[in-house]
């Protein structure tokens, strides 16, 4: 059944709730975890679940993206009839760019049709879990299904961000609400909901009908959630996949975070650094590849006046030098210099940054490159900060790449 699986990853969201950090890159393509990029985590998925023939649909600010692609997942063989390739979009059907996430494939039919695959798997690159997408392809084929969805119970106060689906004793979808404001709970657990993840399997044949019957529909907003899936459990054999259930070999951790905001961002990386921490990346058999630049190994160094470096709880990345600064509870990316009584917390320091002696900061998340100068401090007095910078709600301080030298 892999063998005859197409997979898309929609790439191409602005990411607008994600600003500054998407000012310059999309979604996807953020920095997360001290070394990786978001979509890093979709891509393991499918390299894990034998899937080898992958297209990523990109849009907005593509660039870091393709060359991310290029750089750390030119790993198959097209000899082989397997690729990862990035599909911006053409305007093949029209002078649109993707208008929604059924729009997105409706746009590249013509890449499904040569494919000849006889199953569809449609994916987010946006979204942080380990998942073995065969299983779900097995619950697929063992249902007889037309179109099967990736679910999982979230809280009952949290469901009106999601689709909501409710189904029969045997999983088979009854009915599905697009972000409804008054939420259906589960049956015999009131204080949770079924939302769906975003993740489909169609056969081919099906979800070409229906795309194209979509397109047609003046009054469709061309998306999945909203139009498509709606009508469908109507008259089409829909069924679920239990996420964190029996999902074949990744280790069930059931973490599935969509790191949409800023804040929702900030707390996934921290969620890194709990004793235990949620999603288990240390599953031997099923890491999360990305691409990474030669550097040497992170170290400490006295500072000249003698001050040691200390490190607490903190992820430090290849390059990374704390000469004499005290770094903790933080997630330190690749090249991140630390100067002598410098004073790093709860903080998420993109690759490059320098951060200058006696400097202090707190609850920041510092773009690429940015130099921190001197005895600066940023997190500590949140009103100069938002002058300066963008403050989240939960008092998350961004510093954009082009604050070169904050002060």
């Amino acid at each position: 059944m892999i063998e005859n699986t197409l997979t898309f990853i929609l790439a191409g969201g602005q990411g607008s709730r994600l600003y500054p950090l998407t000012k310059n890159r999309s979604k996807p393509s953020v920095p997360y975890g001290g070394k990786y990029r978001i979509i890093d985590f979709t891509l393991a998925n499918c390299l894990h679940s034998g899937l080898r023939r992958l297209l990523v649909l990109t849009q907005y600010k593509s660039h870091s993206l393709h060359k991310h692609l290029r750089d750390g997942w030119s790993i198959f063989n097209p000899e082989l009839g397997e690729y990862i390739t990035a599909v911006p979009a053409q305007m093949r059907e029209g002078a649109q760019w993707y208008r929604g996430t059924a729009d997105a494939i409706y746009q590249n039919l013509y890449l499904l049709e040569r494919s000849e695959a006889e199953y569809v798997l449609i994916l987010s690159g946006d979204h942080i879990y380990r998942m073995d997408y065969a299983a779900m392809l097995e619950t697929h084929r063992q249902h007889n299904a037309d179109a099967t969805l990736a679910c999982m119970p979230v809280s009952l106060k949290d469901a009106s961000h999601f689709g909501l689906v409710t189904t029969d004793e045997e999983g088979r979808v009854t009915g599905f609400e697009e972000k409804p404001e008054n939420p259906t709970p589960m049956p015999g657990q009131p204080d949770q909901a079924l939302a769906s993840m975003g993740i489909y399997v169609f056969s081919t044949a099906l979800l070409m009908e229906v795309l194209r019957q979509d397109h047609k529909d003046e009054n469709s907003s061309h998306d999945f959630g909203h139009d498509i899936l709606p009508k469908l459990y109507k008259s089409q054999r829909v069924y679920t996949h239990l996420f964190g259930g029996e999902d074949g070999r990744v280790s069930p951790d059931r973490y599935w975070r969509d790191v949409g905001t800023l804040d929702a961002y900030y707390e996934s990386n921290m969620d890194l650094l709990k004793p235990v921490p949620p999603i288990d990346l240390y599953q031997t058999e099923w890491p999360i590849r990305t691409y990474q630049t030669q550097t040497p190994p992170a170290r400490t160094v006295p500072s000249g006046s003698g001050t040691e470096g200390i490190i607490i709880n903190s992820i430090i990345s290849g390059g990374v030098v704390i000469s004499g600064g005290n770094v903790g509870h933080s997630i330190l990316f690749q090249n991140v210099f630390v100067d002598s009584g410098a004073i790093v917390e709860t903080s998420i320091l993109f690759e490059g940054v320098k951060v200058g002696a006696g400097a202090r900061l707190q609850n920041c998340i510092i773009d690429k490159y940015v130099v921190i100068p001197p005895g600066e401090q940023i997190g500590y007095d949140l009103k100069k900060d938002r002058e300066r910078f963008t403050v989240t709600d939960n008092g998350i301080v961004v510093v954009p790449t082009d604050s070169k030298s904050v002060g």
